[in-house]
Parts: C-alpha cells; structure tokens; sequence
C-alpha cells in the first residue's frame, strides 16, 4: 500500500495541475509517479526542470539504458517497470538490451561505457576510480557528457528513492528488481 497521498490532478495542489495536465497531455496518462511528486510543487517543478534538461542529453536509448541500470542498483521496482515499459517503446530497446542494461552494460560498446559508468557511480555513490572515468572518456565521452551521466544518476536515484519511501504503486506492466535479469 502507497505511504504517501498520491493525489488525483483536481486534488493536487493548485500550482502542480498546469504541469500534470501537461504530462496527462504529453503522454495520454499522468503516472503516479508524476502525481507522487506533485504533492510538493516545488519538487514536481525541479524534477521536471530536470528533467526536461536532461531529455537534450545524450540519447534517449543511453537514457534509458542508464535508468534502467540506476533503478535495478537502486531496487526500485516502480522505477524499473516504467524504464523497462519505456525502454521497449520509446526507446526501442530489445528485451535483451533491457537485461543487459540491468545488470550494468550494454551490447552497442560505447552505450556499455556509460551504463557501466552510470552503474558505478550509483553502487559507489559517487566515489568512482580514475579508470572509470578513463573508460568512459575512452568510450568516447567528453566530459560535459560525462556530468550529463552523473545528472541522469542523480535524477534516476531521486525518482527511485521517492518510490520506494512512498511505495507507489505501480502503474506499469511490473517488472521486479528481485527477479534479477
């Protein structure tokens, strides 16, 4: 059972409806995680700020692979429903992709570089070697991309870390981080 209040869009606070009628227009539904976080409009503000920011960085399949792998570090089941649901069909990412980047790699070898950067930095919070940081500039990865990896961690971590204070349910086809791929 969810701990926390995830409200509907006509219980949420005032200045969080704009935005969730803005995702309910974007994606066709508004995902409790999004009506999770609305329960504070300045975290649903900052979240989507990021967010959307984030959404210029790299691309969406090295999004994906690294929110995946961020949420099966994390065990957030919420979290890896929803990436594995938009691994499949925004990103298009095969099912076998899908497990690899859950256990921290991938099969495209520049991807792989920075999942497993993404992966490090998560598991060690923060406190990787210098031969991560050589990998993944190796991989082809210039340092501003690099700070976008360590953005994507920091998002991915927040959004796992409130789902799993809150419980959320999930509103995804589940997908459960003990069932490790």
């Amino acid at each position: 059972m969810t701990r926390l209040n995830i409200p509907t869009i006509e219980n949420a606070p005032e200045a969080t409806r704009a935005t969730l009628d803005a995702v309910e227009k974007q994606l066709g539904t508004v995902p409790n995680l999004f009506r999770l976080i609305a329960n504070s409009p300045a975290a649903l503000t900052a979240f989507t700020g990021l967010q959307g920011a984030l959404s210029q960085a790299l691309d969406v399949k090295t999004r994906e692979r690294i929110a995946l792998a961020v949420a099966q570090v994390n065990g957030c089941d919420y979290c890896l429903s929803a990436h594995t649901y938009l691994g499949l069909n925004l990103a298009k990412l095969g099912a076998e992709e899908i497990a690899l980047n859950r256990r921290g790699h991938s099969a495209d070898t520049r991807a792989d570089a920075a999942v497993q950067f993404a992966a490090t930095v998560a598991r060690d919070r923060g406190h990787v070697a210098d031969d991560a940081i050589d990998a993944v500039r190796n991989a082809g990865f210039s340092d501003a991309q690099i700070v976008e990896i360590v953005a994507l961690v920091a998002e991915n971590t927040f959004t796992n870390y409130l789902n799993e204070v809150a419980r959320t349910e999930i509103d995804f086809p589940v997908v459960l981080a003990a069932d490790a791929a």
